[in-house]
């Protein structure tokens, strides 16, 4: 109702300046509490007695009127009024308001009430509602020692001072939706049921540590302009939503302990963001919050899912948080970060990087300066895992200590300049003689489960399955990710993966035949053992070779032919050419032919004649030997250098 529209109550009949006054008669009388003359007034107030309602809407008050009103329903022993149902809507109050020590058994109502002064209510207790909705006050409202049975009504109410809601307890619902105040404070309150501050406005500081909310708390598109203080606050039950608020300044969470979830959805924080301490039941989303001049966050300990996805990051920021999962979807920053995290699997798909972010497992528990280690209840495995990294720009990412077994890195942007520090290991084939330890790419995983059954480990549902063909340029620049990190040994697995989508992707035969050789020969000159081994098993072939057809049947004597002239003597020595040996071949298998076969095969694996005696056979044989050995000993060497290089 308008303050020009006619009340719903019957009207007072004084007029001053023109306009009637909007009071309620009061009994038989045509005239407000206010405008009564002294001997009406006096004998209306003897007609009062305790406990009765009292309905002097829109009536002029002063203080001192006030004090004559309640006087008649005093108890004398105690000092205490009694009331029942008071309803003072739309009445006026000239100066300072004070209610002290009143028992309503009803409810208490001032909606739309205006104050030129201070409103104090103290030592009351109100067991129905306690109405403040759409009021104006010009100074502070203060509510000291009070309780309030039913619902706490102050939807819309204007205090251009401070609120001081210092109620014991409020046994229903809060409700102060789009009020407006210069600073509110409800340390110590009690809500039995939902904590209301949707769309209110307060122009200083907020205060509610210590405070109680059954039923959760809803503060959603509130407005602080200063800070807001949640130490030791309970929520209970129901859920928790900051969606859509502005704070200007910090808010604290200390020792801060939430039943259900939190959300802090399209808010936007000004200030640092404290949960040192605070406890977690359920999950806490920050979904396309805007962190203004937010210079640290946590730490934050919670046993569900911590959502950044869609968050804008304005300034240098340290993000301390543990928690099973951590997305950064979508997220953006404007600045350096630093994501301290423990326990996270953290999803940073289609990240926005503008300057260096730092991803760090971090060992140790988080320690407040308060109450020192942090406690993580359910949390086990401190391994962080990033899931993650498609569609961000990787020139700007450096990742420390995580573990990389489940991420995805197809799409990602730069991936040739990502850093990686400490210990960050990727997934392993599976165990067993065909498959070799090597470091390998969940997408390869996924592709190799389609092909080779479940050991390897399959795609996620929501998850597309790349080819080789795609996934080799990946692998390359991982590799020059740590060659030009001067990680050359450690790129090696890269190139290793590198080659083999290269072969599994190679269009031409021939092509595929050369790298297939490459592999079984070396594992792409990164296998030392498995060159080796073709080695001695070459070396082994020749040597039999050599005893089986290579050796002639014996050693051929020399025959000299020569003539005489005087006493000089011209010899011309002929030898006759090796004879293939013949007979069983048990007997060719001897001890001394096996050590002229050994040295024969010795001597061409490093480029050297042996100076033996051999067939034809043999000669062919040593030819191959020579041109095949030495390059297999090389495919050794150049595998041992490409893991010990620096």
């Amino acid at each position: 109702m308008t303050r020009t529209e006619a009340p719903a109550w019957p009207r007072c009949g004084h007029i001053d300046t023109g306009e009637h006054c909007r009071g309620r008669t009061v009994g038989a009388y045509t005239l407000c509490l206010a405008h009564l003359d002294d001997a009406g007034r006096a004998a209306h107030l003897a007609s009062l007695t305790p406990g009765m309602d009292l309905d002097h809407r829109g009536t002029p008050f002063t203080q001192s009127l006030l004090d004559e009103l309640l006087a008649p329903l005093r108890d004398p022993g105690s000092g205490r009024a009694r009331v029942g149902d008071v309803s003072f809507d739309e009445a006026r109050f000239t100066g300072d308001a004070e209610l002290e020590g009143i028992d309503f058994s009803g409810f208490c109502s001032f909606a739309s009430a205006v104050f030129d002064g201070n409103v104090y209510v103290r030592e009351v207790r109100v067991e129905g509602d306690f109405r403040l909705g759409a009021a104006r006050v010009a100074g502070d409202v203060w509510l000291d020692d009070t309780y309030v049975g039913g619902d706490a009504w102050f939807y819309g109410a204007e205090v251009e001072g401070a609120v001081h809601f210092n109620v014991r307890e409020v046994g229903r619902s809060a409700v102060f939706k789009d009020m407006t105040c210069g600073n509110a404070y409800f340390s110590g309150v009690r809500i039995a049921g939902l904590a209301s501050f949707a769309g209110a406005v307060v122009d200083g500081e907020a205060a509610f540590d210590g405070a109680v909310f059954e039923e959760g708390g809803d503060f959603e598109k509130v407005r602080i302009e200063g800070r807001a203080c949640f130490d030791g606050t309970r929520f209970h039950r129901g859920r928790t939503c900051f969606d859509g608020a502005i704070v200007g300044g910090d808010m604290l969470f200390t020792e801060a302990h939430f039943a259900a979830e939190a959300t802090f959805d399209a808010a936007e924080i000004g200030g640092d963001l404290s949960f040192a301490g605070a406890g977690f039941e359920a999950g806490v989303s920050f979904r396309r919050t805007v962190f203004r001049r937010t210079a640290r966050i946590g730490p934050l300990v919670c046993p569900e899912t911590v959502d950044f996805s869609g968050a804008v990051f304005e300034v240098a920021v340290t993000l301390e948080a543990a928690a099973p999962e951590v997305r950064f979807q979508q997220a953006r920053w404007a600045s350096t970060a630093a994501l301290r995290l423990r326990f996270a699997r953290v999803d940073l798909s289609d990240a926005v990087l503008v300057s260096p972010v730092t991803v760090v497992g971090r060992p140790r528990r988080f320690v407040s300066p308060e109450t020192g280690k942090i406690a993580e209840p359910d949390l086990i495995d401190a391994t962080v895992r990033v899931t993650s990294v498609r569609g961000v720009d990787a020139a700007f990412l450096v990742l420390a200590d995580v573990d990389l077994a489940d991420c995805l890195f197809v799409e990602t942007v730069h991936l040739d300049q990502l850093r990686l520090e400490g210990r960050c290991g990727l997934a392993q084939p599976p165990g067993g003689p065909r498959w070799i330890r090597r470091q390998t790419l969940a997408e390869e995983h996924h592709w190799r489960a389609t092909r080779y059954g479940g050991r390897w480990t399959p795609a996620p549902a929501e998850a597309e399955t790349p080819d080789p063909v795609v996934l080799a340029p990946v692998y390359r620049q991982l590799r020059k990710a740590l060659e030009d990190g001067r990680n050359e040994p450690g790129a090696a697995d890269f190139y290793y993966g590198e080659m083999e989508m290269r072969r599994h992707a190679a269009v031409s035969r021939g092509e595929r035949t050369l790298l297939r050789l490459y592999w079984a020969l070396s594992g792409y000159g990164l296998r030392a053992v498995r060159a080796l081994a073709w080695l001695v098993l070459a070396m082994t072939a020749t040597v039999l070779a050599m005893m089986l057809w290579g050796l002639p049947q014996s050693d051929p004597d020399p025959v000299s032919a020569g003539t005489t002239d005087g006493r000089h003597v011209t010899l011309t020595t002929r030898k006759p050419a090796p004879v293939n040996p013949d007979g069983p071949y048990a007997d060719r298998l001897s001890g001394a032919r096996f050590e002229k076969s050994l040295r024969v095969v010795a001597n061409s694996v490093i480029f050297r004649a042996s100076g033996q005696d051999l067939t034809t056979t043999g000669t062919y044989v040593e030819m191959t030997a020579r041109l095949v050995e030495p390059a297999l000993l090389g495919l050794a060497v150049l595998a041992v250098r490409n893991r010990v290089k620096r």
